[in-house]
Order: C-alpha cells, then structure tokens, then sequence
C-alpha cells in the first residue's frame, strides 16, 4: 500500500543512529514515504502531525530472524530441546496448518511485530501457502523478507513437510516472482532452507544458485544446538557453517540464525566473507541451546542483528526482550558492560537493515525510508530519562510504543493497530489455533 503523503513527528527526541550517542529535540517530516527533513521547529503546512512529546524518536526496529506462520503454536511447545522441540511438536503443527491457519498465524505474527515497534523483518515461513504470509504483510503494512521454508529430508519430518528438491524450489522462484519488490517496495523473496539436517546438498547448492540468480536474500539457521551441530559433523564432516559454505550458503547474501556453536575457524569465515548472523538470545534460553558468543563474533568483525525468532521457543515477537537479553547476558562470560547498550541498539536498527540487506532503512536522516517508531513514557522502568540507548535497551518494553510509521504510512497509532481490527485478530487466531491442535489431538 502507498505511503499516505505527508506526516510531521513533533517534539521528540530524536534518536537518528547516524552515529553513536547522537540524540537531540526535533521534528522528523516525512514525505511519500521518505524522510525530507530532521530538525526544531518543522513546519506543519498540512501535515498529519504525530505527536511525540515527551517521547523518543528512533528508526523502526528491525528483526533478523522471525518464524511469524508458527504464531499458533504459541504455548504449545514447551520443554523441550531443539531436535524433539521440531519432531514433537512444530513440523507437526506446520504440516496440520490449513490455508486459513496459516493466514490467522501470519497477521497474528505480524500484527504483535507492529504494535511492538519492529517495522522490518526476514522470516522464515513453512513448506506451504507462503502467499499467505506475504499477503498479510503486504495488508498490516510491515517491511518484510520471507519465503516458504525447504525441507527434502528429516528424521521424524511429516511427509507434507518433506518436498523433492526441484518442485520446492521451481515453487520458491514463482513466488518471488510474484512477491518480491511488492507492496510498494516493502516486500521481499528470501530463499530459506531449513537447516542442514532437513536438507540435502543438492537442494541446498540449489538454493543458494536461485537466490543468485535473482538477487535473492538466504536464509537459514545454524549451529543452534549441541546435537544438532553434532549429527551435522557427523554427517559431512565439518562445522554447520562451514557446510553451509561449502554448499554455498556464505557471504553478504546470506542470514544464518544463531551461530551458537561455532569453532573458531567458522567464527573467522563469517567475519571474512560478511555473512550476517541472526543473534536470538531468547530462543536459545528457551530450548536450552546455549548462549551465542556475541562479543566474539563481533571482534571478528561479523554482521549481527537480533532476532525473537518463533512464538513457540521464545513466546514472544519482542524486540525489547532480545535487546535486553543481549545487553546483558554476555557479561556472564565476559564481565560486566560486554556489549555496550549502544551496540545492541545498532544491531535492532542500522545494523539489522544492513544484516537483512535493507536500503536506506535503519536510520533517520533525510532521504532515508521513513521507518520510525516513537517510544513514550509508559514504562515505568523508563523513567528518569538518561542516555537513550541504556533507557531503550535495559529499561524499555513493547507497552513503551506509542506509534510506528512504515515506509511513511502510520500502521500504529497511540498503541492501537491502524490497518487492520485488532479484535477480528485475536479472535480468528484463537479459533485457528483450536481448530488445528484439536486435530493434533492436543486440544
């Protein structure tokens, strides 16, 4: 959908992640979707004004790793490792989707990344109805990256999960052929093999040759869990990044989810070829996976955004709960102030729309994307008001987002959804998650 002309954010602190530390009072005016200008005393001249007394000012946050089509299985899937966690109860759960399930999950998905202040995102659907996935997207108005999830092998995988190589991915250039570039721009094809145990080498040397010949952004997960990154040594003999790369799943192109168990010859090869790593603190506390090296990754010089990766092994879509948990849980191992509040900052806004290979998004300067999330005074753990980044990321919390803009469009408007019925959300969710764990048997 078009940006709706012309809107001025008034009265905030502005937060524009141009460089580190930089805050001051100003108005953001946006126009056709894009920034036209920053600074005191913006004009109105018929404007749409948004109001951001008292509040700050920040680029849209951006998520590197969501599974938004999973939202039903929110609650469902609890106490369980990585491996059983996916054979017990998820591949179930995505094989007993039916269409209007997966389109009751995606708005649900999308809907709780809106209203938490996360305006871009690249996530990962399942093996069916991805333009489900795309066109709830394209109606709630958020910047997405997705495509249907591949899978030609598993143990414990359900048959409709289970796809031959060639038709999965002929399936995959033809939504990219309808999807990428849509909604004016917001929406984007990304090629996304599950993981290296669900996936032979020729499906995944194929789907990094489709995402290649198209421009197309890879997606995948690795090194998650102990277990896994075991069987895949087993299997082919080296590391999961290191397979990924042999099959071709390396370098700018490329997002790999969590990065958890790495040697340090696959810590080096992500930080020389510039593959970005989805860091997803909250899911790995989850399913018990272990705590990715963050600091370490980040002195090798990789490129890491933050991600909440699916409802079922975090519960929640929050940007704040992953800035928060990677601000903070690294210094267990490295001491205290590991990552500093201003790196994890970066890494929900500029970085992460560099990780995801997002243009002139992630920053509020002009022309830019006007992406903006405003963050007032609701939280009590804001309060007093310090250095933005240590109020955001350790005090801070989705009750904080006031409005949220995408590409120029208000989609939040004083913490109510503005482009589709919350209620008519929730209530289509509920009866869709009923309806599929009734047939599960798990009602």
């Amino acid at each position: 959908m078009a940006a709706n002309g012309t809107i001025l954010v008034r009265g905030g602190t502005v937060v524009p992640m141009t460089a580190r530390g930089a805050f001051f009072a100003a108005d953001v005016r946006v126009e056709n979707g894009v920034i036209a200008a920053v600074g005191p005393g913006l004009p109105a001249d018929g404007a749409r004004v948004v109001d951001a007394s008292d509040a700050l000012v920040l680029p849209g946050f951006v998520q590197a790793h969501v599974h938004v089509v999973q939202s039903l299985a929110r609650h469902r899937a609890e106490g369980l490792p990585l491996l059983r966690w996916l054979a017990e109860r998820i591949w179930p759960y995505e094989a007993a989707l039916a269409p209007d399930e997966v389109a009751a999950a995606a708005r649900l998905g999308v809907a709780e990344l809106l209203a938490g202040g996360t305006t871009a995102a690249l996530d990962m659907g399942t093996t069916h109805d991805q333009d489900l996935v795309f066109e709830a997207a394209r109606d709630l108005g958020i910047r997405l990256t997705s495509g249907k999830c591949h899978m030609d092998s598993g143990e414990g995988a359900p048959a409709r999960l289970v796809e031959d190589g060639d038709a999965s991915l002929a399936e995959a250039e033809a939504l990219g052929a309808r999807w990428h570039g849509a909604g004016g721009g917001r929406l984007r094809y990304a090629v996304a093999p599950r993981f290296v145990l669900s996936c032979s080498q020729e499906l995944l040397a194929g789907a990094a040759a489709l995402a290649r010949a198209h421009g197309y952004l890879l997606h995948t997960h690795a090194s998650e869990n102990a277990d896994e990154t075991r069987a895949v040594r087993e299997m082919t003999g080296m590391g999961n990044v290191a397979a990924l790369a042999e099959a071709g799943l390396s370098g700018r192109d490329v997002v790999l989810a969590h990065c958890v168990h790495l040697d340090d010859g696959e810590v080096g090869l992500l930080g020389r070829e510039g593959t970005g790593v989805a860091h997803c603190p909250g899911a790995n506390l989850k399913l018990g996976s272990g705590i990715a090296d963050l600091p370490g990754l980040l002195a090798a010089g990789a490129r890491v955004g933050l991600g909440a990766d699916g409802p079922p092994c975090n519960n929640r879509l929050s940007v704040f709960h992953e800035m928060a948990l990677a601000g903070t849980l690294h210094n267990l191992a490295r001491g205290a102030g590991a990552v500093d509040p201003w790196t994890v900052l970066e890494m929900a806004t500029s970085r992460g729309a560099e990780v995801v290979g997002l243009d002139r998004v992630g920053r509020l300067e002009p022309g830019w994307r006007a992406d903006i999330v405003v963050l007032g005074p609701g939280a009590w753990a804001t309060e007093p008001t310090a250095d933005p980044a240590t109020v955001v990321v350790y005090g801070g919390g989705v009750e904080s987002v006031r409005h949220v803009i995408v590409d120029g469009r208000v989609v939040v408007a004083d913490r109510e959804l503005a482009t589709a019925d919350a209620t008519a959300i929730r209530r289509d969710a509920r009866r869709a998650a009923a309806a599929v764990w009734r047939r599960l048997g798990q009602a």
